[in-house]
C-alpha cells in the first residue's frame, strides 16, 4: 500500500512558475512508475506527465511539453512537476498517481489557478 501526497499548488499569474511534489510512504517507492495528472473544471481527467521508475524515462502531453519537468529524489521518496511558463489554461486540480503492476494509488490532488 501507498499513499501519496502532493503539495505546492497555489495561485499565480500567468507566465509564472511553480513547482509540485508528491510524497510516497510505504514500500518499494523506486519500483513505482509515477505520473502526473490534472483535472479541470468540467473536464476529464487528463494525462500530463510520467517516469518510469527504471532508467526514469519521462513522457510529456504536447501541452505541457517544453514547459514541466517531472523528476524525483528515490531517497526522499518524492516526484516533482516544475511547471514554468504556465498558462491560465493550466488551471486544475493536479494529481499525482502511482502504479506498480496492476496496482495504482492516487494523491488528494492540490489546486493550481493562473491568472491572466
Amino acid at each position: 500500500q501507498v499513499q501519496l501526497v502532493e503539495s505546492g499548488g497555489g495561485l499565480v499569474q500567468a507566465g509564472g512558475s511553480l513547482r509540485l511534489s508528491c510524497t510516497a510512504s510505504g514500500s518499494a517507492f523506486s519500483s513505482y512508475n509515477m505520473g502526473w495528472f490534472r483535472q479541470a473544471p468540467g473536464k476529464e481527467r487528463e494525462f500530463v506527465a510520467r517516469i518510469t521508475w527504471n532508467y526514469g524515462i519521462t513522457t510529456y502531453a504536447d501541452s505541457v511539453k517544453g514547459r514541466f519537468t517531472i523528476s524525483r529524489d528515490i531517497a526522499k521518496r518524492t516526484v516533482y512537476l516544475q511547471m514554468n511558463s504556465l498558462k491560465p489554461e493550466d488551471t486544475a486540480v493536479y494529481y499525482c498517481k502511482g502504479t506498480y503492476g496492476p496496482s495504482s494509488y492516487w494523491g488528494q490532488g492540490t489546486q493550481v489557478t493562473v491568472s491572466s
